[in-house]
């Protein structure tokens, strides 16, 4: 294969700061404009070096040695540099650099791993989590593109630096004119992408150490957004002239209801509803982002909706439950809907899922461990995050408690007035 690169190799000496009067050789690899020095761990007295030649003057049998040495480097330098543009359609000098110093066993790279993660993970990730690494890994190449002046870097070299420079890459970066730059918890899911891909590598012993040692990740609190009783009742009670507001509306209010998410409402098919324990119907499906098995009963609000479309013809097409829309549109559409229904909210598909945790189920007395287990969730700490108690159920909390005390203090107050006319009578 061709390959138009201008290389070159130099021999120089740099005067050493531990042994007086001597000098270290170093190899000068150029390619394209940039260059790398490698010591050589040789030492020679500076006089004795032709600077010129790139060698030690005379013949005597040392030098003869050392010049016999530096041609043997040369020639493993050039030997490096052709199997290299015989593999590569093109290669930086860092490249060069660690292919020689590796004795000509090619590191694996960065990208080569993001792409065997990729392809042994496509069966067991969800189309949405691979799609987000691919978005990881085009910021990544814009990165070394842009900040690294590279194509790819090899495992060895993912250390605190790249790290650090890579999440400052990522502050600064705009995807697109007119967009806003990344926020701290979009950045910080690059970067822990990125870390579970090291550990990846680690597992496979393609990668020494956990470059991510003491680097910290640091996510900023977000408050999840709801919707409020009334706020729901606004969005099922308008009726809009558009069908797929309308359809965007009952998909949204059936999220609301059930807690599913967007793909497994999508995913939702007759087989999937049973006959419950308590003999009512309920939904017994998988979710797609986890693959944890969950069981929901079926509330009245949501079986009407599922009522509405069991005639639907692009449902039946489909032999699904709802007709398709996707997910992007679904998004736009219900920022219509809040505009119609004058919300002053940021309304996202992903809302009802909050809104079932908080306001369907919690400010109705629902355990969050019951809440738990509809979500699909593993771990308590995660249905925390999505189903915060609001302050209006903080306030009946506290009204209920105020009652208790206010029986428990008259029922005190009324032992001590019969414990007092007991006395009395008893004189």
């Amino acid at each position: 294969m061709k390959v138009c690169n201008t290389f070159g190799i130099h021999f120089i000496v740099r005067k050493s700061r531990s042994k007086a009067g001597m000098c270290q050789i170093y190899v000068r690899i150029s390619l394209n404009g940039s260059r790398r020095e490698i010591s050589l761990k040789k030492f020679v007295k500076e006089s004795e070096w032709d600077k010129n030649r790139g060698k030690l003057r005379g013949n005597r049998r040392n030098v003869s040695e050392t010049n016999f040495f530096i041609e043997e480097v040369r020639n493993q330098v050039y030997e490096a540099y052709h199997e290299l543009a015989n593999k590569r359609r093109s290669f930086h000098i860092d490249d060069l650099k660690n292919y020689y110093l590796r004795g000509g066993e090619e590191e694996y790279t960065l990208l080569r791993l993001m792409e065997y993660h990729n392809l042994t993970s496509a069966n067991t990730l969800s189309k949405g989590s691979l799609k987000n690494y691919r978005t990881t890994e085009k910021y990544l190449k814009m990165y070394f593109k842009d900040w690294l002046r590279v194509s790819d870097v090899f495992l060895s070299e993912i250390n605190y630096r790249f790290l650090s420079d890579f999440e400052f890459f990522l502050r600064k970066s705009f995807p697109k004119e007119g967009n806003k730059g990344l926020s701290n918890n979009g950045i910080m899911k690059h970067l822990v992408r990125l870390k579970k891909l090291s550990s990846f590598g680690e597992r496979l012993e393609w990668l020494e150490k956990d470059p991510f040692a003491k680097y910290q990740i640091k996510f900023d609190k977000v408050e999840r957004g709801f919707l409020d009783q009334d706020e729901l009742e606004l969005i099922e009670n308008t009726d809009f002239e558009l069908p797929r507001l309308n359809l965007a509306k009952d998909l949204f209010v059936f999220s609301c209801y059930t807690g599913l998410s967007y793909v497994d409402i999508m995913n939702l098919k007759q087989i999937h509803f049973i006959r419950g324990i308590d003999g009512g119907k309920w939904i017994y499906t998988t979710r797609q982002k986890t693959g944890v098995k969950v069981k929901i009963p079926i509330l009245p609000f949501a079986e009407r909706i599922v009522e509405k479309y069991k005639q639907d013809c692009r449902a039946l097409d489909r032999g699904t439950i709802f007709p398709y829309a996707s997910n992007q549109k679904l998004n736009k559409n219900l920022k219509d809907i809040a505009a119609a229904c004058g919300l002053n909210k940021y309304l996202t598909f992903h809302l009802a899922r909050h809104t079932f945790a908080t306001t369907i189920t919690l400010l109705n007395g629902v355990p969050i461990e019951t809440v738990s287990k509809v979500l699909g969730h593993t771990k308590i700490t995660t249905t925390q995050i999505y189903a915060k108690v609001v302050e209006s159920k903080v306030g009946d909390d506290m009204d209920k408690l105020r009652t208790i005390l206010s029986r428990k203090e008259r029922e005190q107050k009324e032992e001590k007035n019969q414990m007092y006319h007991n006395r009395g009578d008893s004189r």
